[in-house]
């Protein structure tokens, strides 16, 4: 499966999930944001991070192209929480901050 179409299934998931939980979802309409969705509710708005994973280590860095080529960063505070979609392990949301990190292993305790 094409890396673009994985990202469309999380981002889809994550969508569906929030919104049964009782989030409205906004979506940037920019490709240029650090976040995927917007989450808010009566607690709050939240910037989120949507990430499929087949596994339980999460990639966490920003991989984009430019004239030079390609361009690796890790996340610096520009999202409140990541939403992971593992079609074998299930819906994860991490909430807490993940700045400077450039994996993560999913746990039990943040499955959803």
């Amino acid at each position: 499966m094409k890396t673009q179409v994985k990202g469309d299934l999380a981002v889809t998931r994550a969508i569906f999930v929030l919104t049964s939980m009782g989030y409205n979802i906004a979506i940037p309409i920019t490709e240029s944001a650090q976040y995927d969705l917007i989450a808010e509710n009566s607690t709050g708005i939240f910037k989120v991070q949507v990430k499929y994973s087949e596994g339980n280590q999460v990639d966490l860095r920003r991989i984009h192209s430019n004239s030079q080529g390609y361009v690796v960063k890790k996340y610096s505070g520009s999202f409140d929480w990541l939403f992971v979609y593992s079609p074998k392990l299930g819906d994860f949301l991490l909430k807490q901050d993940l700045s400077g990190r450039s994996t993560v292993n999913l746990k039990d305790k943040d499955k959803i």
